[in-house]
């Protein structure tokens, strides 16, 4: 914004230039500045003096960039190179205009050129990137095809059609078909939600229909929906008439199928204003929502970002997916599929030209992009991936040989290995009694948590009924953390945690004989009930001779207890230190004073508070094993244990919160949104 002020500013010093042509210079860069890319071009265009081809090319090449049509901006800039335009940027745009283009070699040397003028460490750095993207290509090209890809004729037009969505036998996907009021940005027509009956691919055309008008509003931009499974929410996009300048203030909504129709849109509080949120998409439980945004603190253009929904409805918990997910570049139209896998468009990964479809996979903790190759990827925009069957789907690309704008395709995928395992952890939830032996457990709300960068994140949650079952969808490769909190009653349970791991559990693909197999894992989850002063032994808590120093393999131990104190902040606890009687007294009691104290300060520096803490240390006063004789005695009576010494009052749930409807949404009141493509 800044360059462009200057060249404004900088416009009214060119004394050989008609006042005329300066004039149209004038309006185009105004336009520019408001984001009014369409009739920036058309104002632009009418330059034909060659003191200002240069920075009138330039700003039609910006415009195109702007408006997501970057290869129609590669002449311009090659004009304004030509006609010796000096801002060293314009070979980076010009080199990504290349390569939407497909002229791979020569954006090589464009990047090359432009690292040669730059001292900007962070372009400098972008640049290497995409000589390196380019540099794949090679590779990525002799990837095998088995993608069969056709063209949607039926309901594709000479406008826009994009972001297809399954759901409940319909397709929805979102068009400017309609013409009427035009957006200023493009020169089309707004966007509206389409839907249409279909089985699998084969449309009924007579069903052809817009949402209805509670969705779409014919002055505003909608677009990019989402459903949860049983297709009564969707969250969409929206922007606003375009009346105020800029055009990143997209924004997203959310609305609820209720007695037979959709109920009025609600913005949620988790868009950020002047920011461009959209292209979201639902996790398989509908617990999470992913999206993209170009909000601040980001890795590039948009990133996708995640949010977790509540038991009250709510979003919140915002979280960037990462540098393994987020590039210098865009990311957007992120999509989970029913089997769990994560796809994602970008032009910032290795692709062919602008954006390209990624499957995101995760192992042992990590995730890798894959480059899902030609056939579904073009030098053009491929994007809004969705599977209506392991093997088909619908994705968009505006690619040569469609209709006209965007276009929706269908495809299927003919690899002769694809094989889709679907893994499902089943589990129970118990208790022990007071003799040892074991009971169901019901009213339970177990949580679900995957690793992520080592701190863990809550995946699903699910509370179990009479008979303490649960069931959740996992993922092969993959460590996760099961948390059990039981709901009401008078007796008082610890919240418990059990690392489950999937590694080592896949079923190998030569054994695979079917398109989907469903494999069910089985696990238990004990509760036990809390009762004051019962002791309870904390294992393979060791010091060395003489000595009160939590060693390592000890803290590996006290973080079970750490763990335990912070899930169930109401307990304060007694940990105690035993010796055996392999010494004099004193310096028993003294020395497991010391270690007591030891184990409590550990915890304390670890964020316990320590008003819930008391270290006790009885020496030898208290052996398991009274006249110990064997190592293997004493070393029982050497231990540390712990004990619950009282409770703090607290509300125990009797099960799920209560939806509040109006702390789910943010108050739109006072909001005004932007026009954009959503």
């Amino acid at each position: 914004m800044k360059k462009l002020l200057t060249a404004i500013i900088l416009l009214n010093s060119l004394v050989l230039v008609s006042f005329g042509q300066k004039s149209s210079l004038k309006k185009g860069l105004k336009k520019v500045q408001k984001g009014e890319y369409n009739i920036a071009i058309a104002q632009l265009e009418k330059i034909k003096d060659r003191d200002l081809a240069g920075i009138s090319n330039f700003y039609i090449g910006e415009s195109y960039r702007l408006s997501n049509r970057n290869k129609y901006s590669e002449p311009y800039y090659r004009k304004a190179i030509s006609s010796g335009y000096r801002d060293g940027e314009v070979y980076f745009y010009h080199a990504m205009a290349l390569k939407a283009n497909g002229n791979y070699r020569e954006a090589e040397g464009r990047l090359e050129e432009y690292l040669k003028k730059t001292e900007d460490e962070r372009m400098t750095e972008i640049a290497n990137q995409e000589l390196t993207n380019l540099f794949s290509l090679t590779d990525l090209s002799t990837k095998v095809n088995y993608y069969q890809i056709k063209n949607l004729e039926a309901i594709n037009t000479s406008a826009a059609e994009y972001s297809p969505v399954y759901s409940e036998g319909e397709l929805y996907f979102t068009s400017n078909r309609d013409g009427g009021k035009i957006y200023k940005t493009t020169g089309t027509g707004f966007t509206n939600i389409y839907k249409i009956k279909t089985n699998g691919a084969i449309v009924d055309l007579e069903t052809l229909q817009p949402m209805s008008t509670i969705i779409n509003d014919p002055d505003i931009n909608d677009g990019s929906v989402t459903f949860t499974n049983n297709g009564r929410t969707v969250v969409f996009a929206k922007a606003n008439t375009g009346k105020r300048s800029g055009t990143k203030d997209v924004n997203l909504y959310i609305s609820r199928y209720r007695n037979k129709k959709w109920s009025p849109p609600r913005m949620l509080n988790i868009n950020v204003p002047g920011a461009w949120d959209s292209s979201p998409a639902f996790s398989t439980n509908g617990r999470t929502l992913y999206f993209a945004s170009t909000r601040e603190g980001g890795y590039g253009g948009a990133d996708l970002y995640s949010t977790k929904m509540d038991r009250r409805g709510r979003f919140g918990q915002v979280k960037n997916l990462g540098p393994e997910i987020n590039t210098h570049g865009d990311e957007v139209f992120p999509y989970v599929s029913d089997d769990g896998k994560f796809y994602l468009s970008s032009n910032g990964h290795p692709g062919f030209g602008g954006l390209d479809l990624f499957i995101a996979r995760r192992e042992n903790g990590k995730t890798f992009i894959e480059n899902l190759g030609v056939g579904l990827n073009s030098v053009s925009d491929d994007f809004g991936l969705f599977l209506f069957k392991p093997d088909r789907g619908f994705f968009t690309s505006n690619r040569d040989g469609g209709k006209g704008d965007d276009d929706i395709y269908t495809f299927k995928n003919e690899d002769p290995n694809l094989k889709v395992v679907n893994y499902f952890l089943e589990g129970v939830t118990m208790t022990h009694n007071e003799d040892g032996s074991e009971k169901i457990l019901p009213n339970v709300r177990v949580k679900l948590l995957q690793m992520f960068d080592e701190e863990p994140e809550e995946i699903d949650e699910v509370v179990t009924g009479t008979d303490g079952k649960f069931n959740f969808r996992v993922t092969e490769h993959e460590n996760y953390i099961l948390m059990g909190e039981k709901l009401g009653g008078k007796e008082k349970y610890y919240v418990t945690r059990e690392n489950y791991t999937t590694v080592g559990k896949s079923i190998p693909q030569e054994e695979l004989t079917e398109l989907i197999t469903n494999i069910t894992l089985d696990t238990v989850l004990f509760l036990d009930k809390i009762r004051i002063e019962e002791v309870i032994v904390l294992e393979n808590i060791y010091y060395d001779l003489d000595k009160a120093e939590i060693r390592d393999d000890a803290a590996q131990e006290l973080d079970k207890l750490l763990d335990l104190l912070m899930d169930n902040p109401e307990i304060n606890i007694e940990l105690s230190s035993h010796t055996d009687s392999r010494a004099d007294d004193n310096y028993n009691m003294s020395l497991s004073k010391q270690r007591a104290k030891s184990a409590v300060n550990y915890l304390i520096m670890r964020g316990v508070d320590r008003n819930r803490l008391v270290a006790r240390g009885y020496g030898e006063s208290k052996p398991i094993i009274t006249d110990a004789f064997t190592e293997e005695e004493h070393q029982r009576n050497r231990r540390t244990e712990f004990k619950v010494t009282s409770i703090n009052a607290t509300d125990f749930l009797e099960g799920d919160d209560v939806f509040e409807e109006d702390k789910y949404f943010k108050n739109d009141d006072d909001h005004e949104g932007n026009g954009n493509n959503n």
